[in-house]
């Protein structure tokens, strides 16, 4: 769930808090933001321009809808550019006015409230906030779905938000669900990528996206071009190589990027259109990661600590938490996020008939796995990185990326490697205790030391 770029000075992580030093963030990111922007922009203008709208949720379909030239809304990134900008508080609380407990996933919350107040503002004339607001004007361009279509793994609020948007609009906006069934991996031959019920779900999965493209032929009243799916891919696979033989470099000490440059070029393999900006994007970190590596350079200054990131991003703490890390002399190298996920197996898909390696990526879900097979890549991804330590991110409202965490923390420190917990949220600030996680992150930091001493 990518947002804008942050387009303010960054805070620094505190204060008093280790040595002062701050990330030293990707520069070749920066164009992320303009491409990130140009999405919105033309979002926005999709109805003047007479095009059908399908808002969404869950894994990254939207090459479906670039290749059927339908504008997409994607409601998770849309509250994560909300929570990026700090303007996610009043869309929270008109859901909280409705009656949406605090506990539910604040991605829903924030994009449900969002939406709350545009049908106030539709009801009676008048919009919820002052005129001279600065938030009103991103608040009220997203254009109304003419479709909605759900296609989440593991994740049952996903259903729920998507059905409660189909109520809120009426259930007059037509409705689809794909269901994308756990990978539960308990028969003899399972495992990452194979077995029986690997294959199985593969094809249950492309049955269903090819339904969905005749569900986007009845509500357009257009043949679904499935050349111009095959080309969209042709980007999309190209930026997915690129991207990861650029995560490959970070083995390299220092590593050249952190878990927090890849946190903020997750739009263009997440939900940007699939053209030839998102390959010069990564084509220009991967530079930027040889350059680095050339020069000695790392993402953060004097490393001395190589960790792993378990959860959901923060995302009104992104530049906050990159700057934390690097005060300790941390780099956050790797995480389930950003290195189990957005085309992750580029290698599946073919051309020529893109829809089953499509998707079996989309399968792969970092959450979609039975416990044993996911931890088993975080345990690989981990000793390939050369990680020292794991982050577990318990994101508050969150629970599908929650629920493991104690077996991944067990899994950790069977393999000697230290483990903390903080608490915050995906969008909702308020559940982020910085005085917690600075604690925390200082009793890691001389765990660290004191293993490296005795060593």
């Amino acid at each position: 769930m990518q947002m804008v770029s942050e387009t303010q000075e960054r805070p620094k992580a505190g204060p008093v808090f280790g040595n002062g030093e701050r990330a030293n963030r990707l520069k070749a990111t920066r164009f992320g933001g303009k491409l990130v922007n140009d999405y919105w922009e033309s979002l926005f203008a999709a109805k003047e321009q007479g095009k059908k709208v399908v808002w969404y949720n869950g894994t990254y379909i939207p090459p479906f809808f670039h290749a059927h030239d339908v504008a997409w809304v994607h409601g998770e990134a849309w509250s994560a550019m909300l929570s990026a900008k700090h303007r996610e508080v009043t869309a929270q609380a008109r859901g909280d006015q409705k009656g949406y407990d605090r506990e539910l996933c604040s991605y829903a919350r924030t994009h449900i409230g969002q939406l709350l107040i545009e049908l106030d503002k539709v009801k009676s004339g008048t919009s919820a906030m002052a005129p001279d607001d600065p938030r009103i004007e991103t608040l009220l361009k997203l254009p109304p779905p003419d479709m909605i279509i759900n296609a989440y793994p593991y994740c049952s609020s996903g259903q729920q938000w998507d059905d409660i948007t189909y109520r809120l609009f009426g259930k007059k906006v037509p409705m689809m669900t794909i269901s994308i069934p756990l990978l539960w991996g308990g028969r003899p031959d399972a495992g990452y990528l194979r077995g029986e019920e690997w294959h199985e779900r593969s094809r249950y999965v492309a049955d269903q996206l090819v339904a969905m493209t005749k569900f986007m032929e009845e509500h357009t009243g257009r043949k679904f071009d499935f050349d111009r799916l095959s080309e969209v891919m042709s980007y999309i696979k190209k930026a997915a190589q690129l991207r990861l033989e650029a995560m490959d470099l970070c083995t390299a000490q220092p590593s050249p990027a952190s878990f927090f440059d890849w946190i903020v070029s997750i739009a263009p393999v997440n939900f940007l259109p699939g053209d030839q900006n998102i390959v010069t994007y990564f084509e220009g970190v991967l530079a930027e990661c040889k350059e680095r590596i050339a020069r000695g350079e790392g993402a953060v200054k004097d490393e001395k600590y190589r960790l792993f990131f378990d959860g959901m991003m923060n995302w009104n703490k992104v530049g906050w938490l990159a700057d934390k890390f690097a005060a300790v002399n941390a780099c956050v190298v790797a995480g389930r996020y950003t290195h189990m996920s957005f085309w992750q197996e580029p290698e599946l898909i073919d051309l020529e008939n893109p829809v089953l390696g499509m998707a079996q990526n989309y399968l792969i879900c970092p959450n979609n796995h039975g416990a044993p097979i996911m931890i088993g890549e975080i345990e690989r991804i981990c000793d390939k990185f050369k990680i020292d330590g794991m982050v577990m991110h318990a994101a508050r409202t969150c629970r599908g990326m929650t629920n493991s965490q104690f077996l991944i923390a067990d899994s950790a420190k069977r393999h000697g490697r230290q483990a903390l917990f903080f608490e915050g949220d995906v969008a909702d600030e308020s559940f982020y205790k910085d005085e917690l996680l600075n604690v925390r992150l200082e009793a890691m930091v001389e765990a660290l030391d004191a293993k490296a001493r005795a060593a």
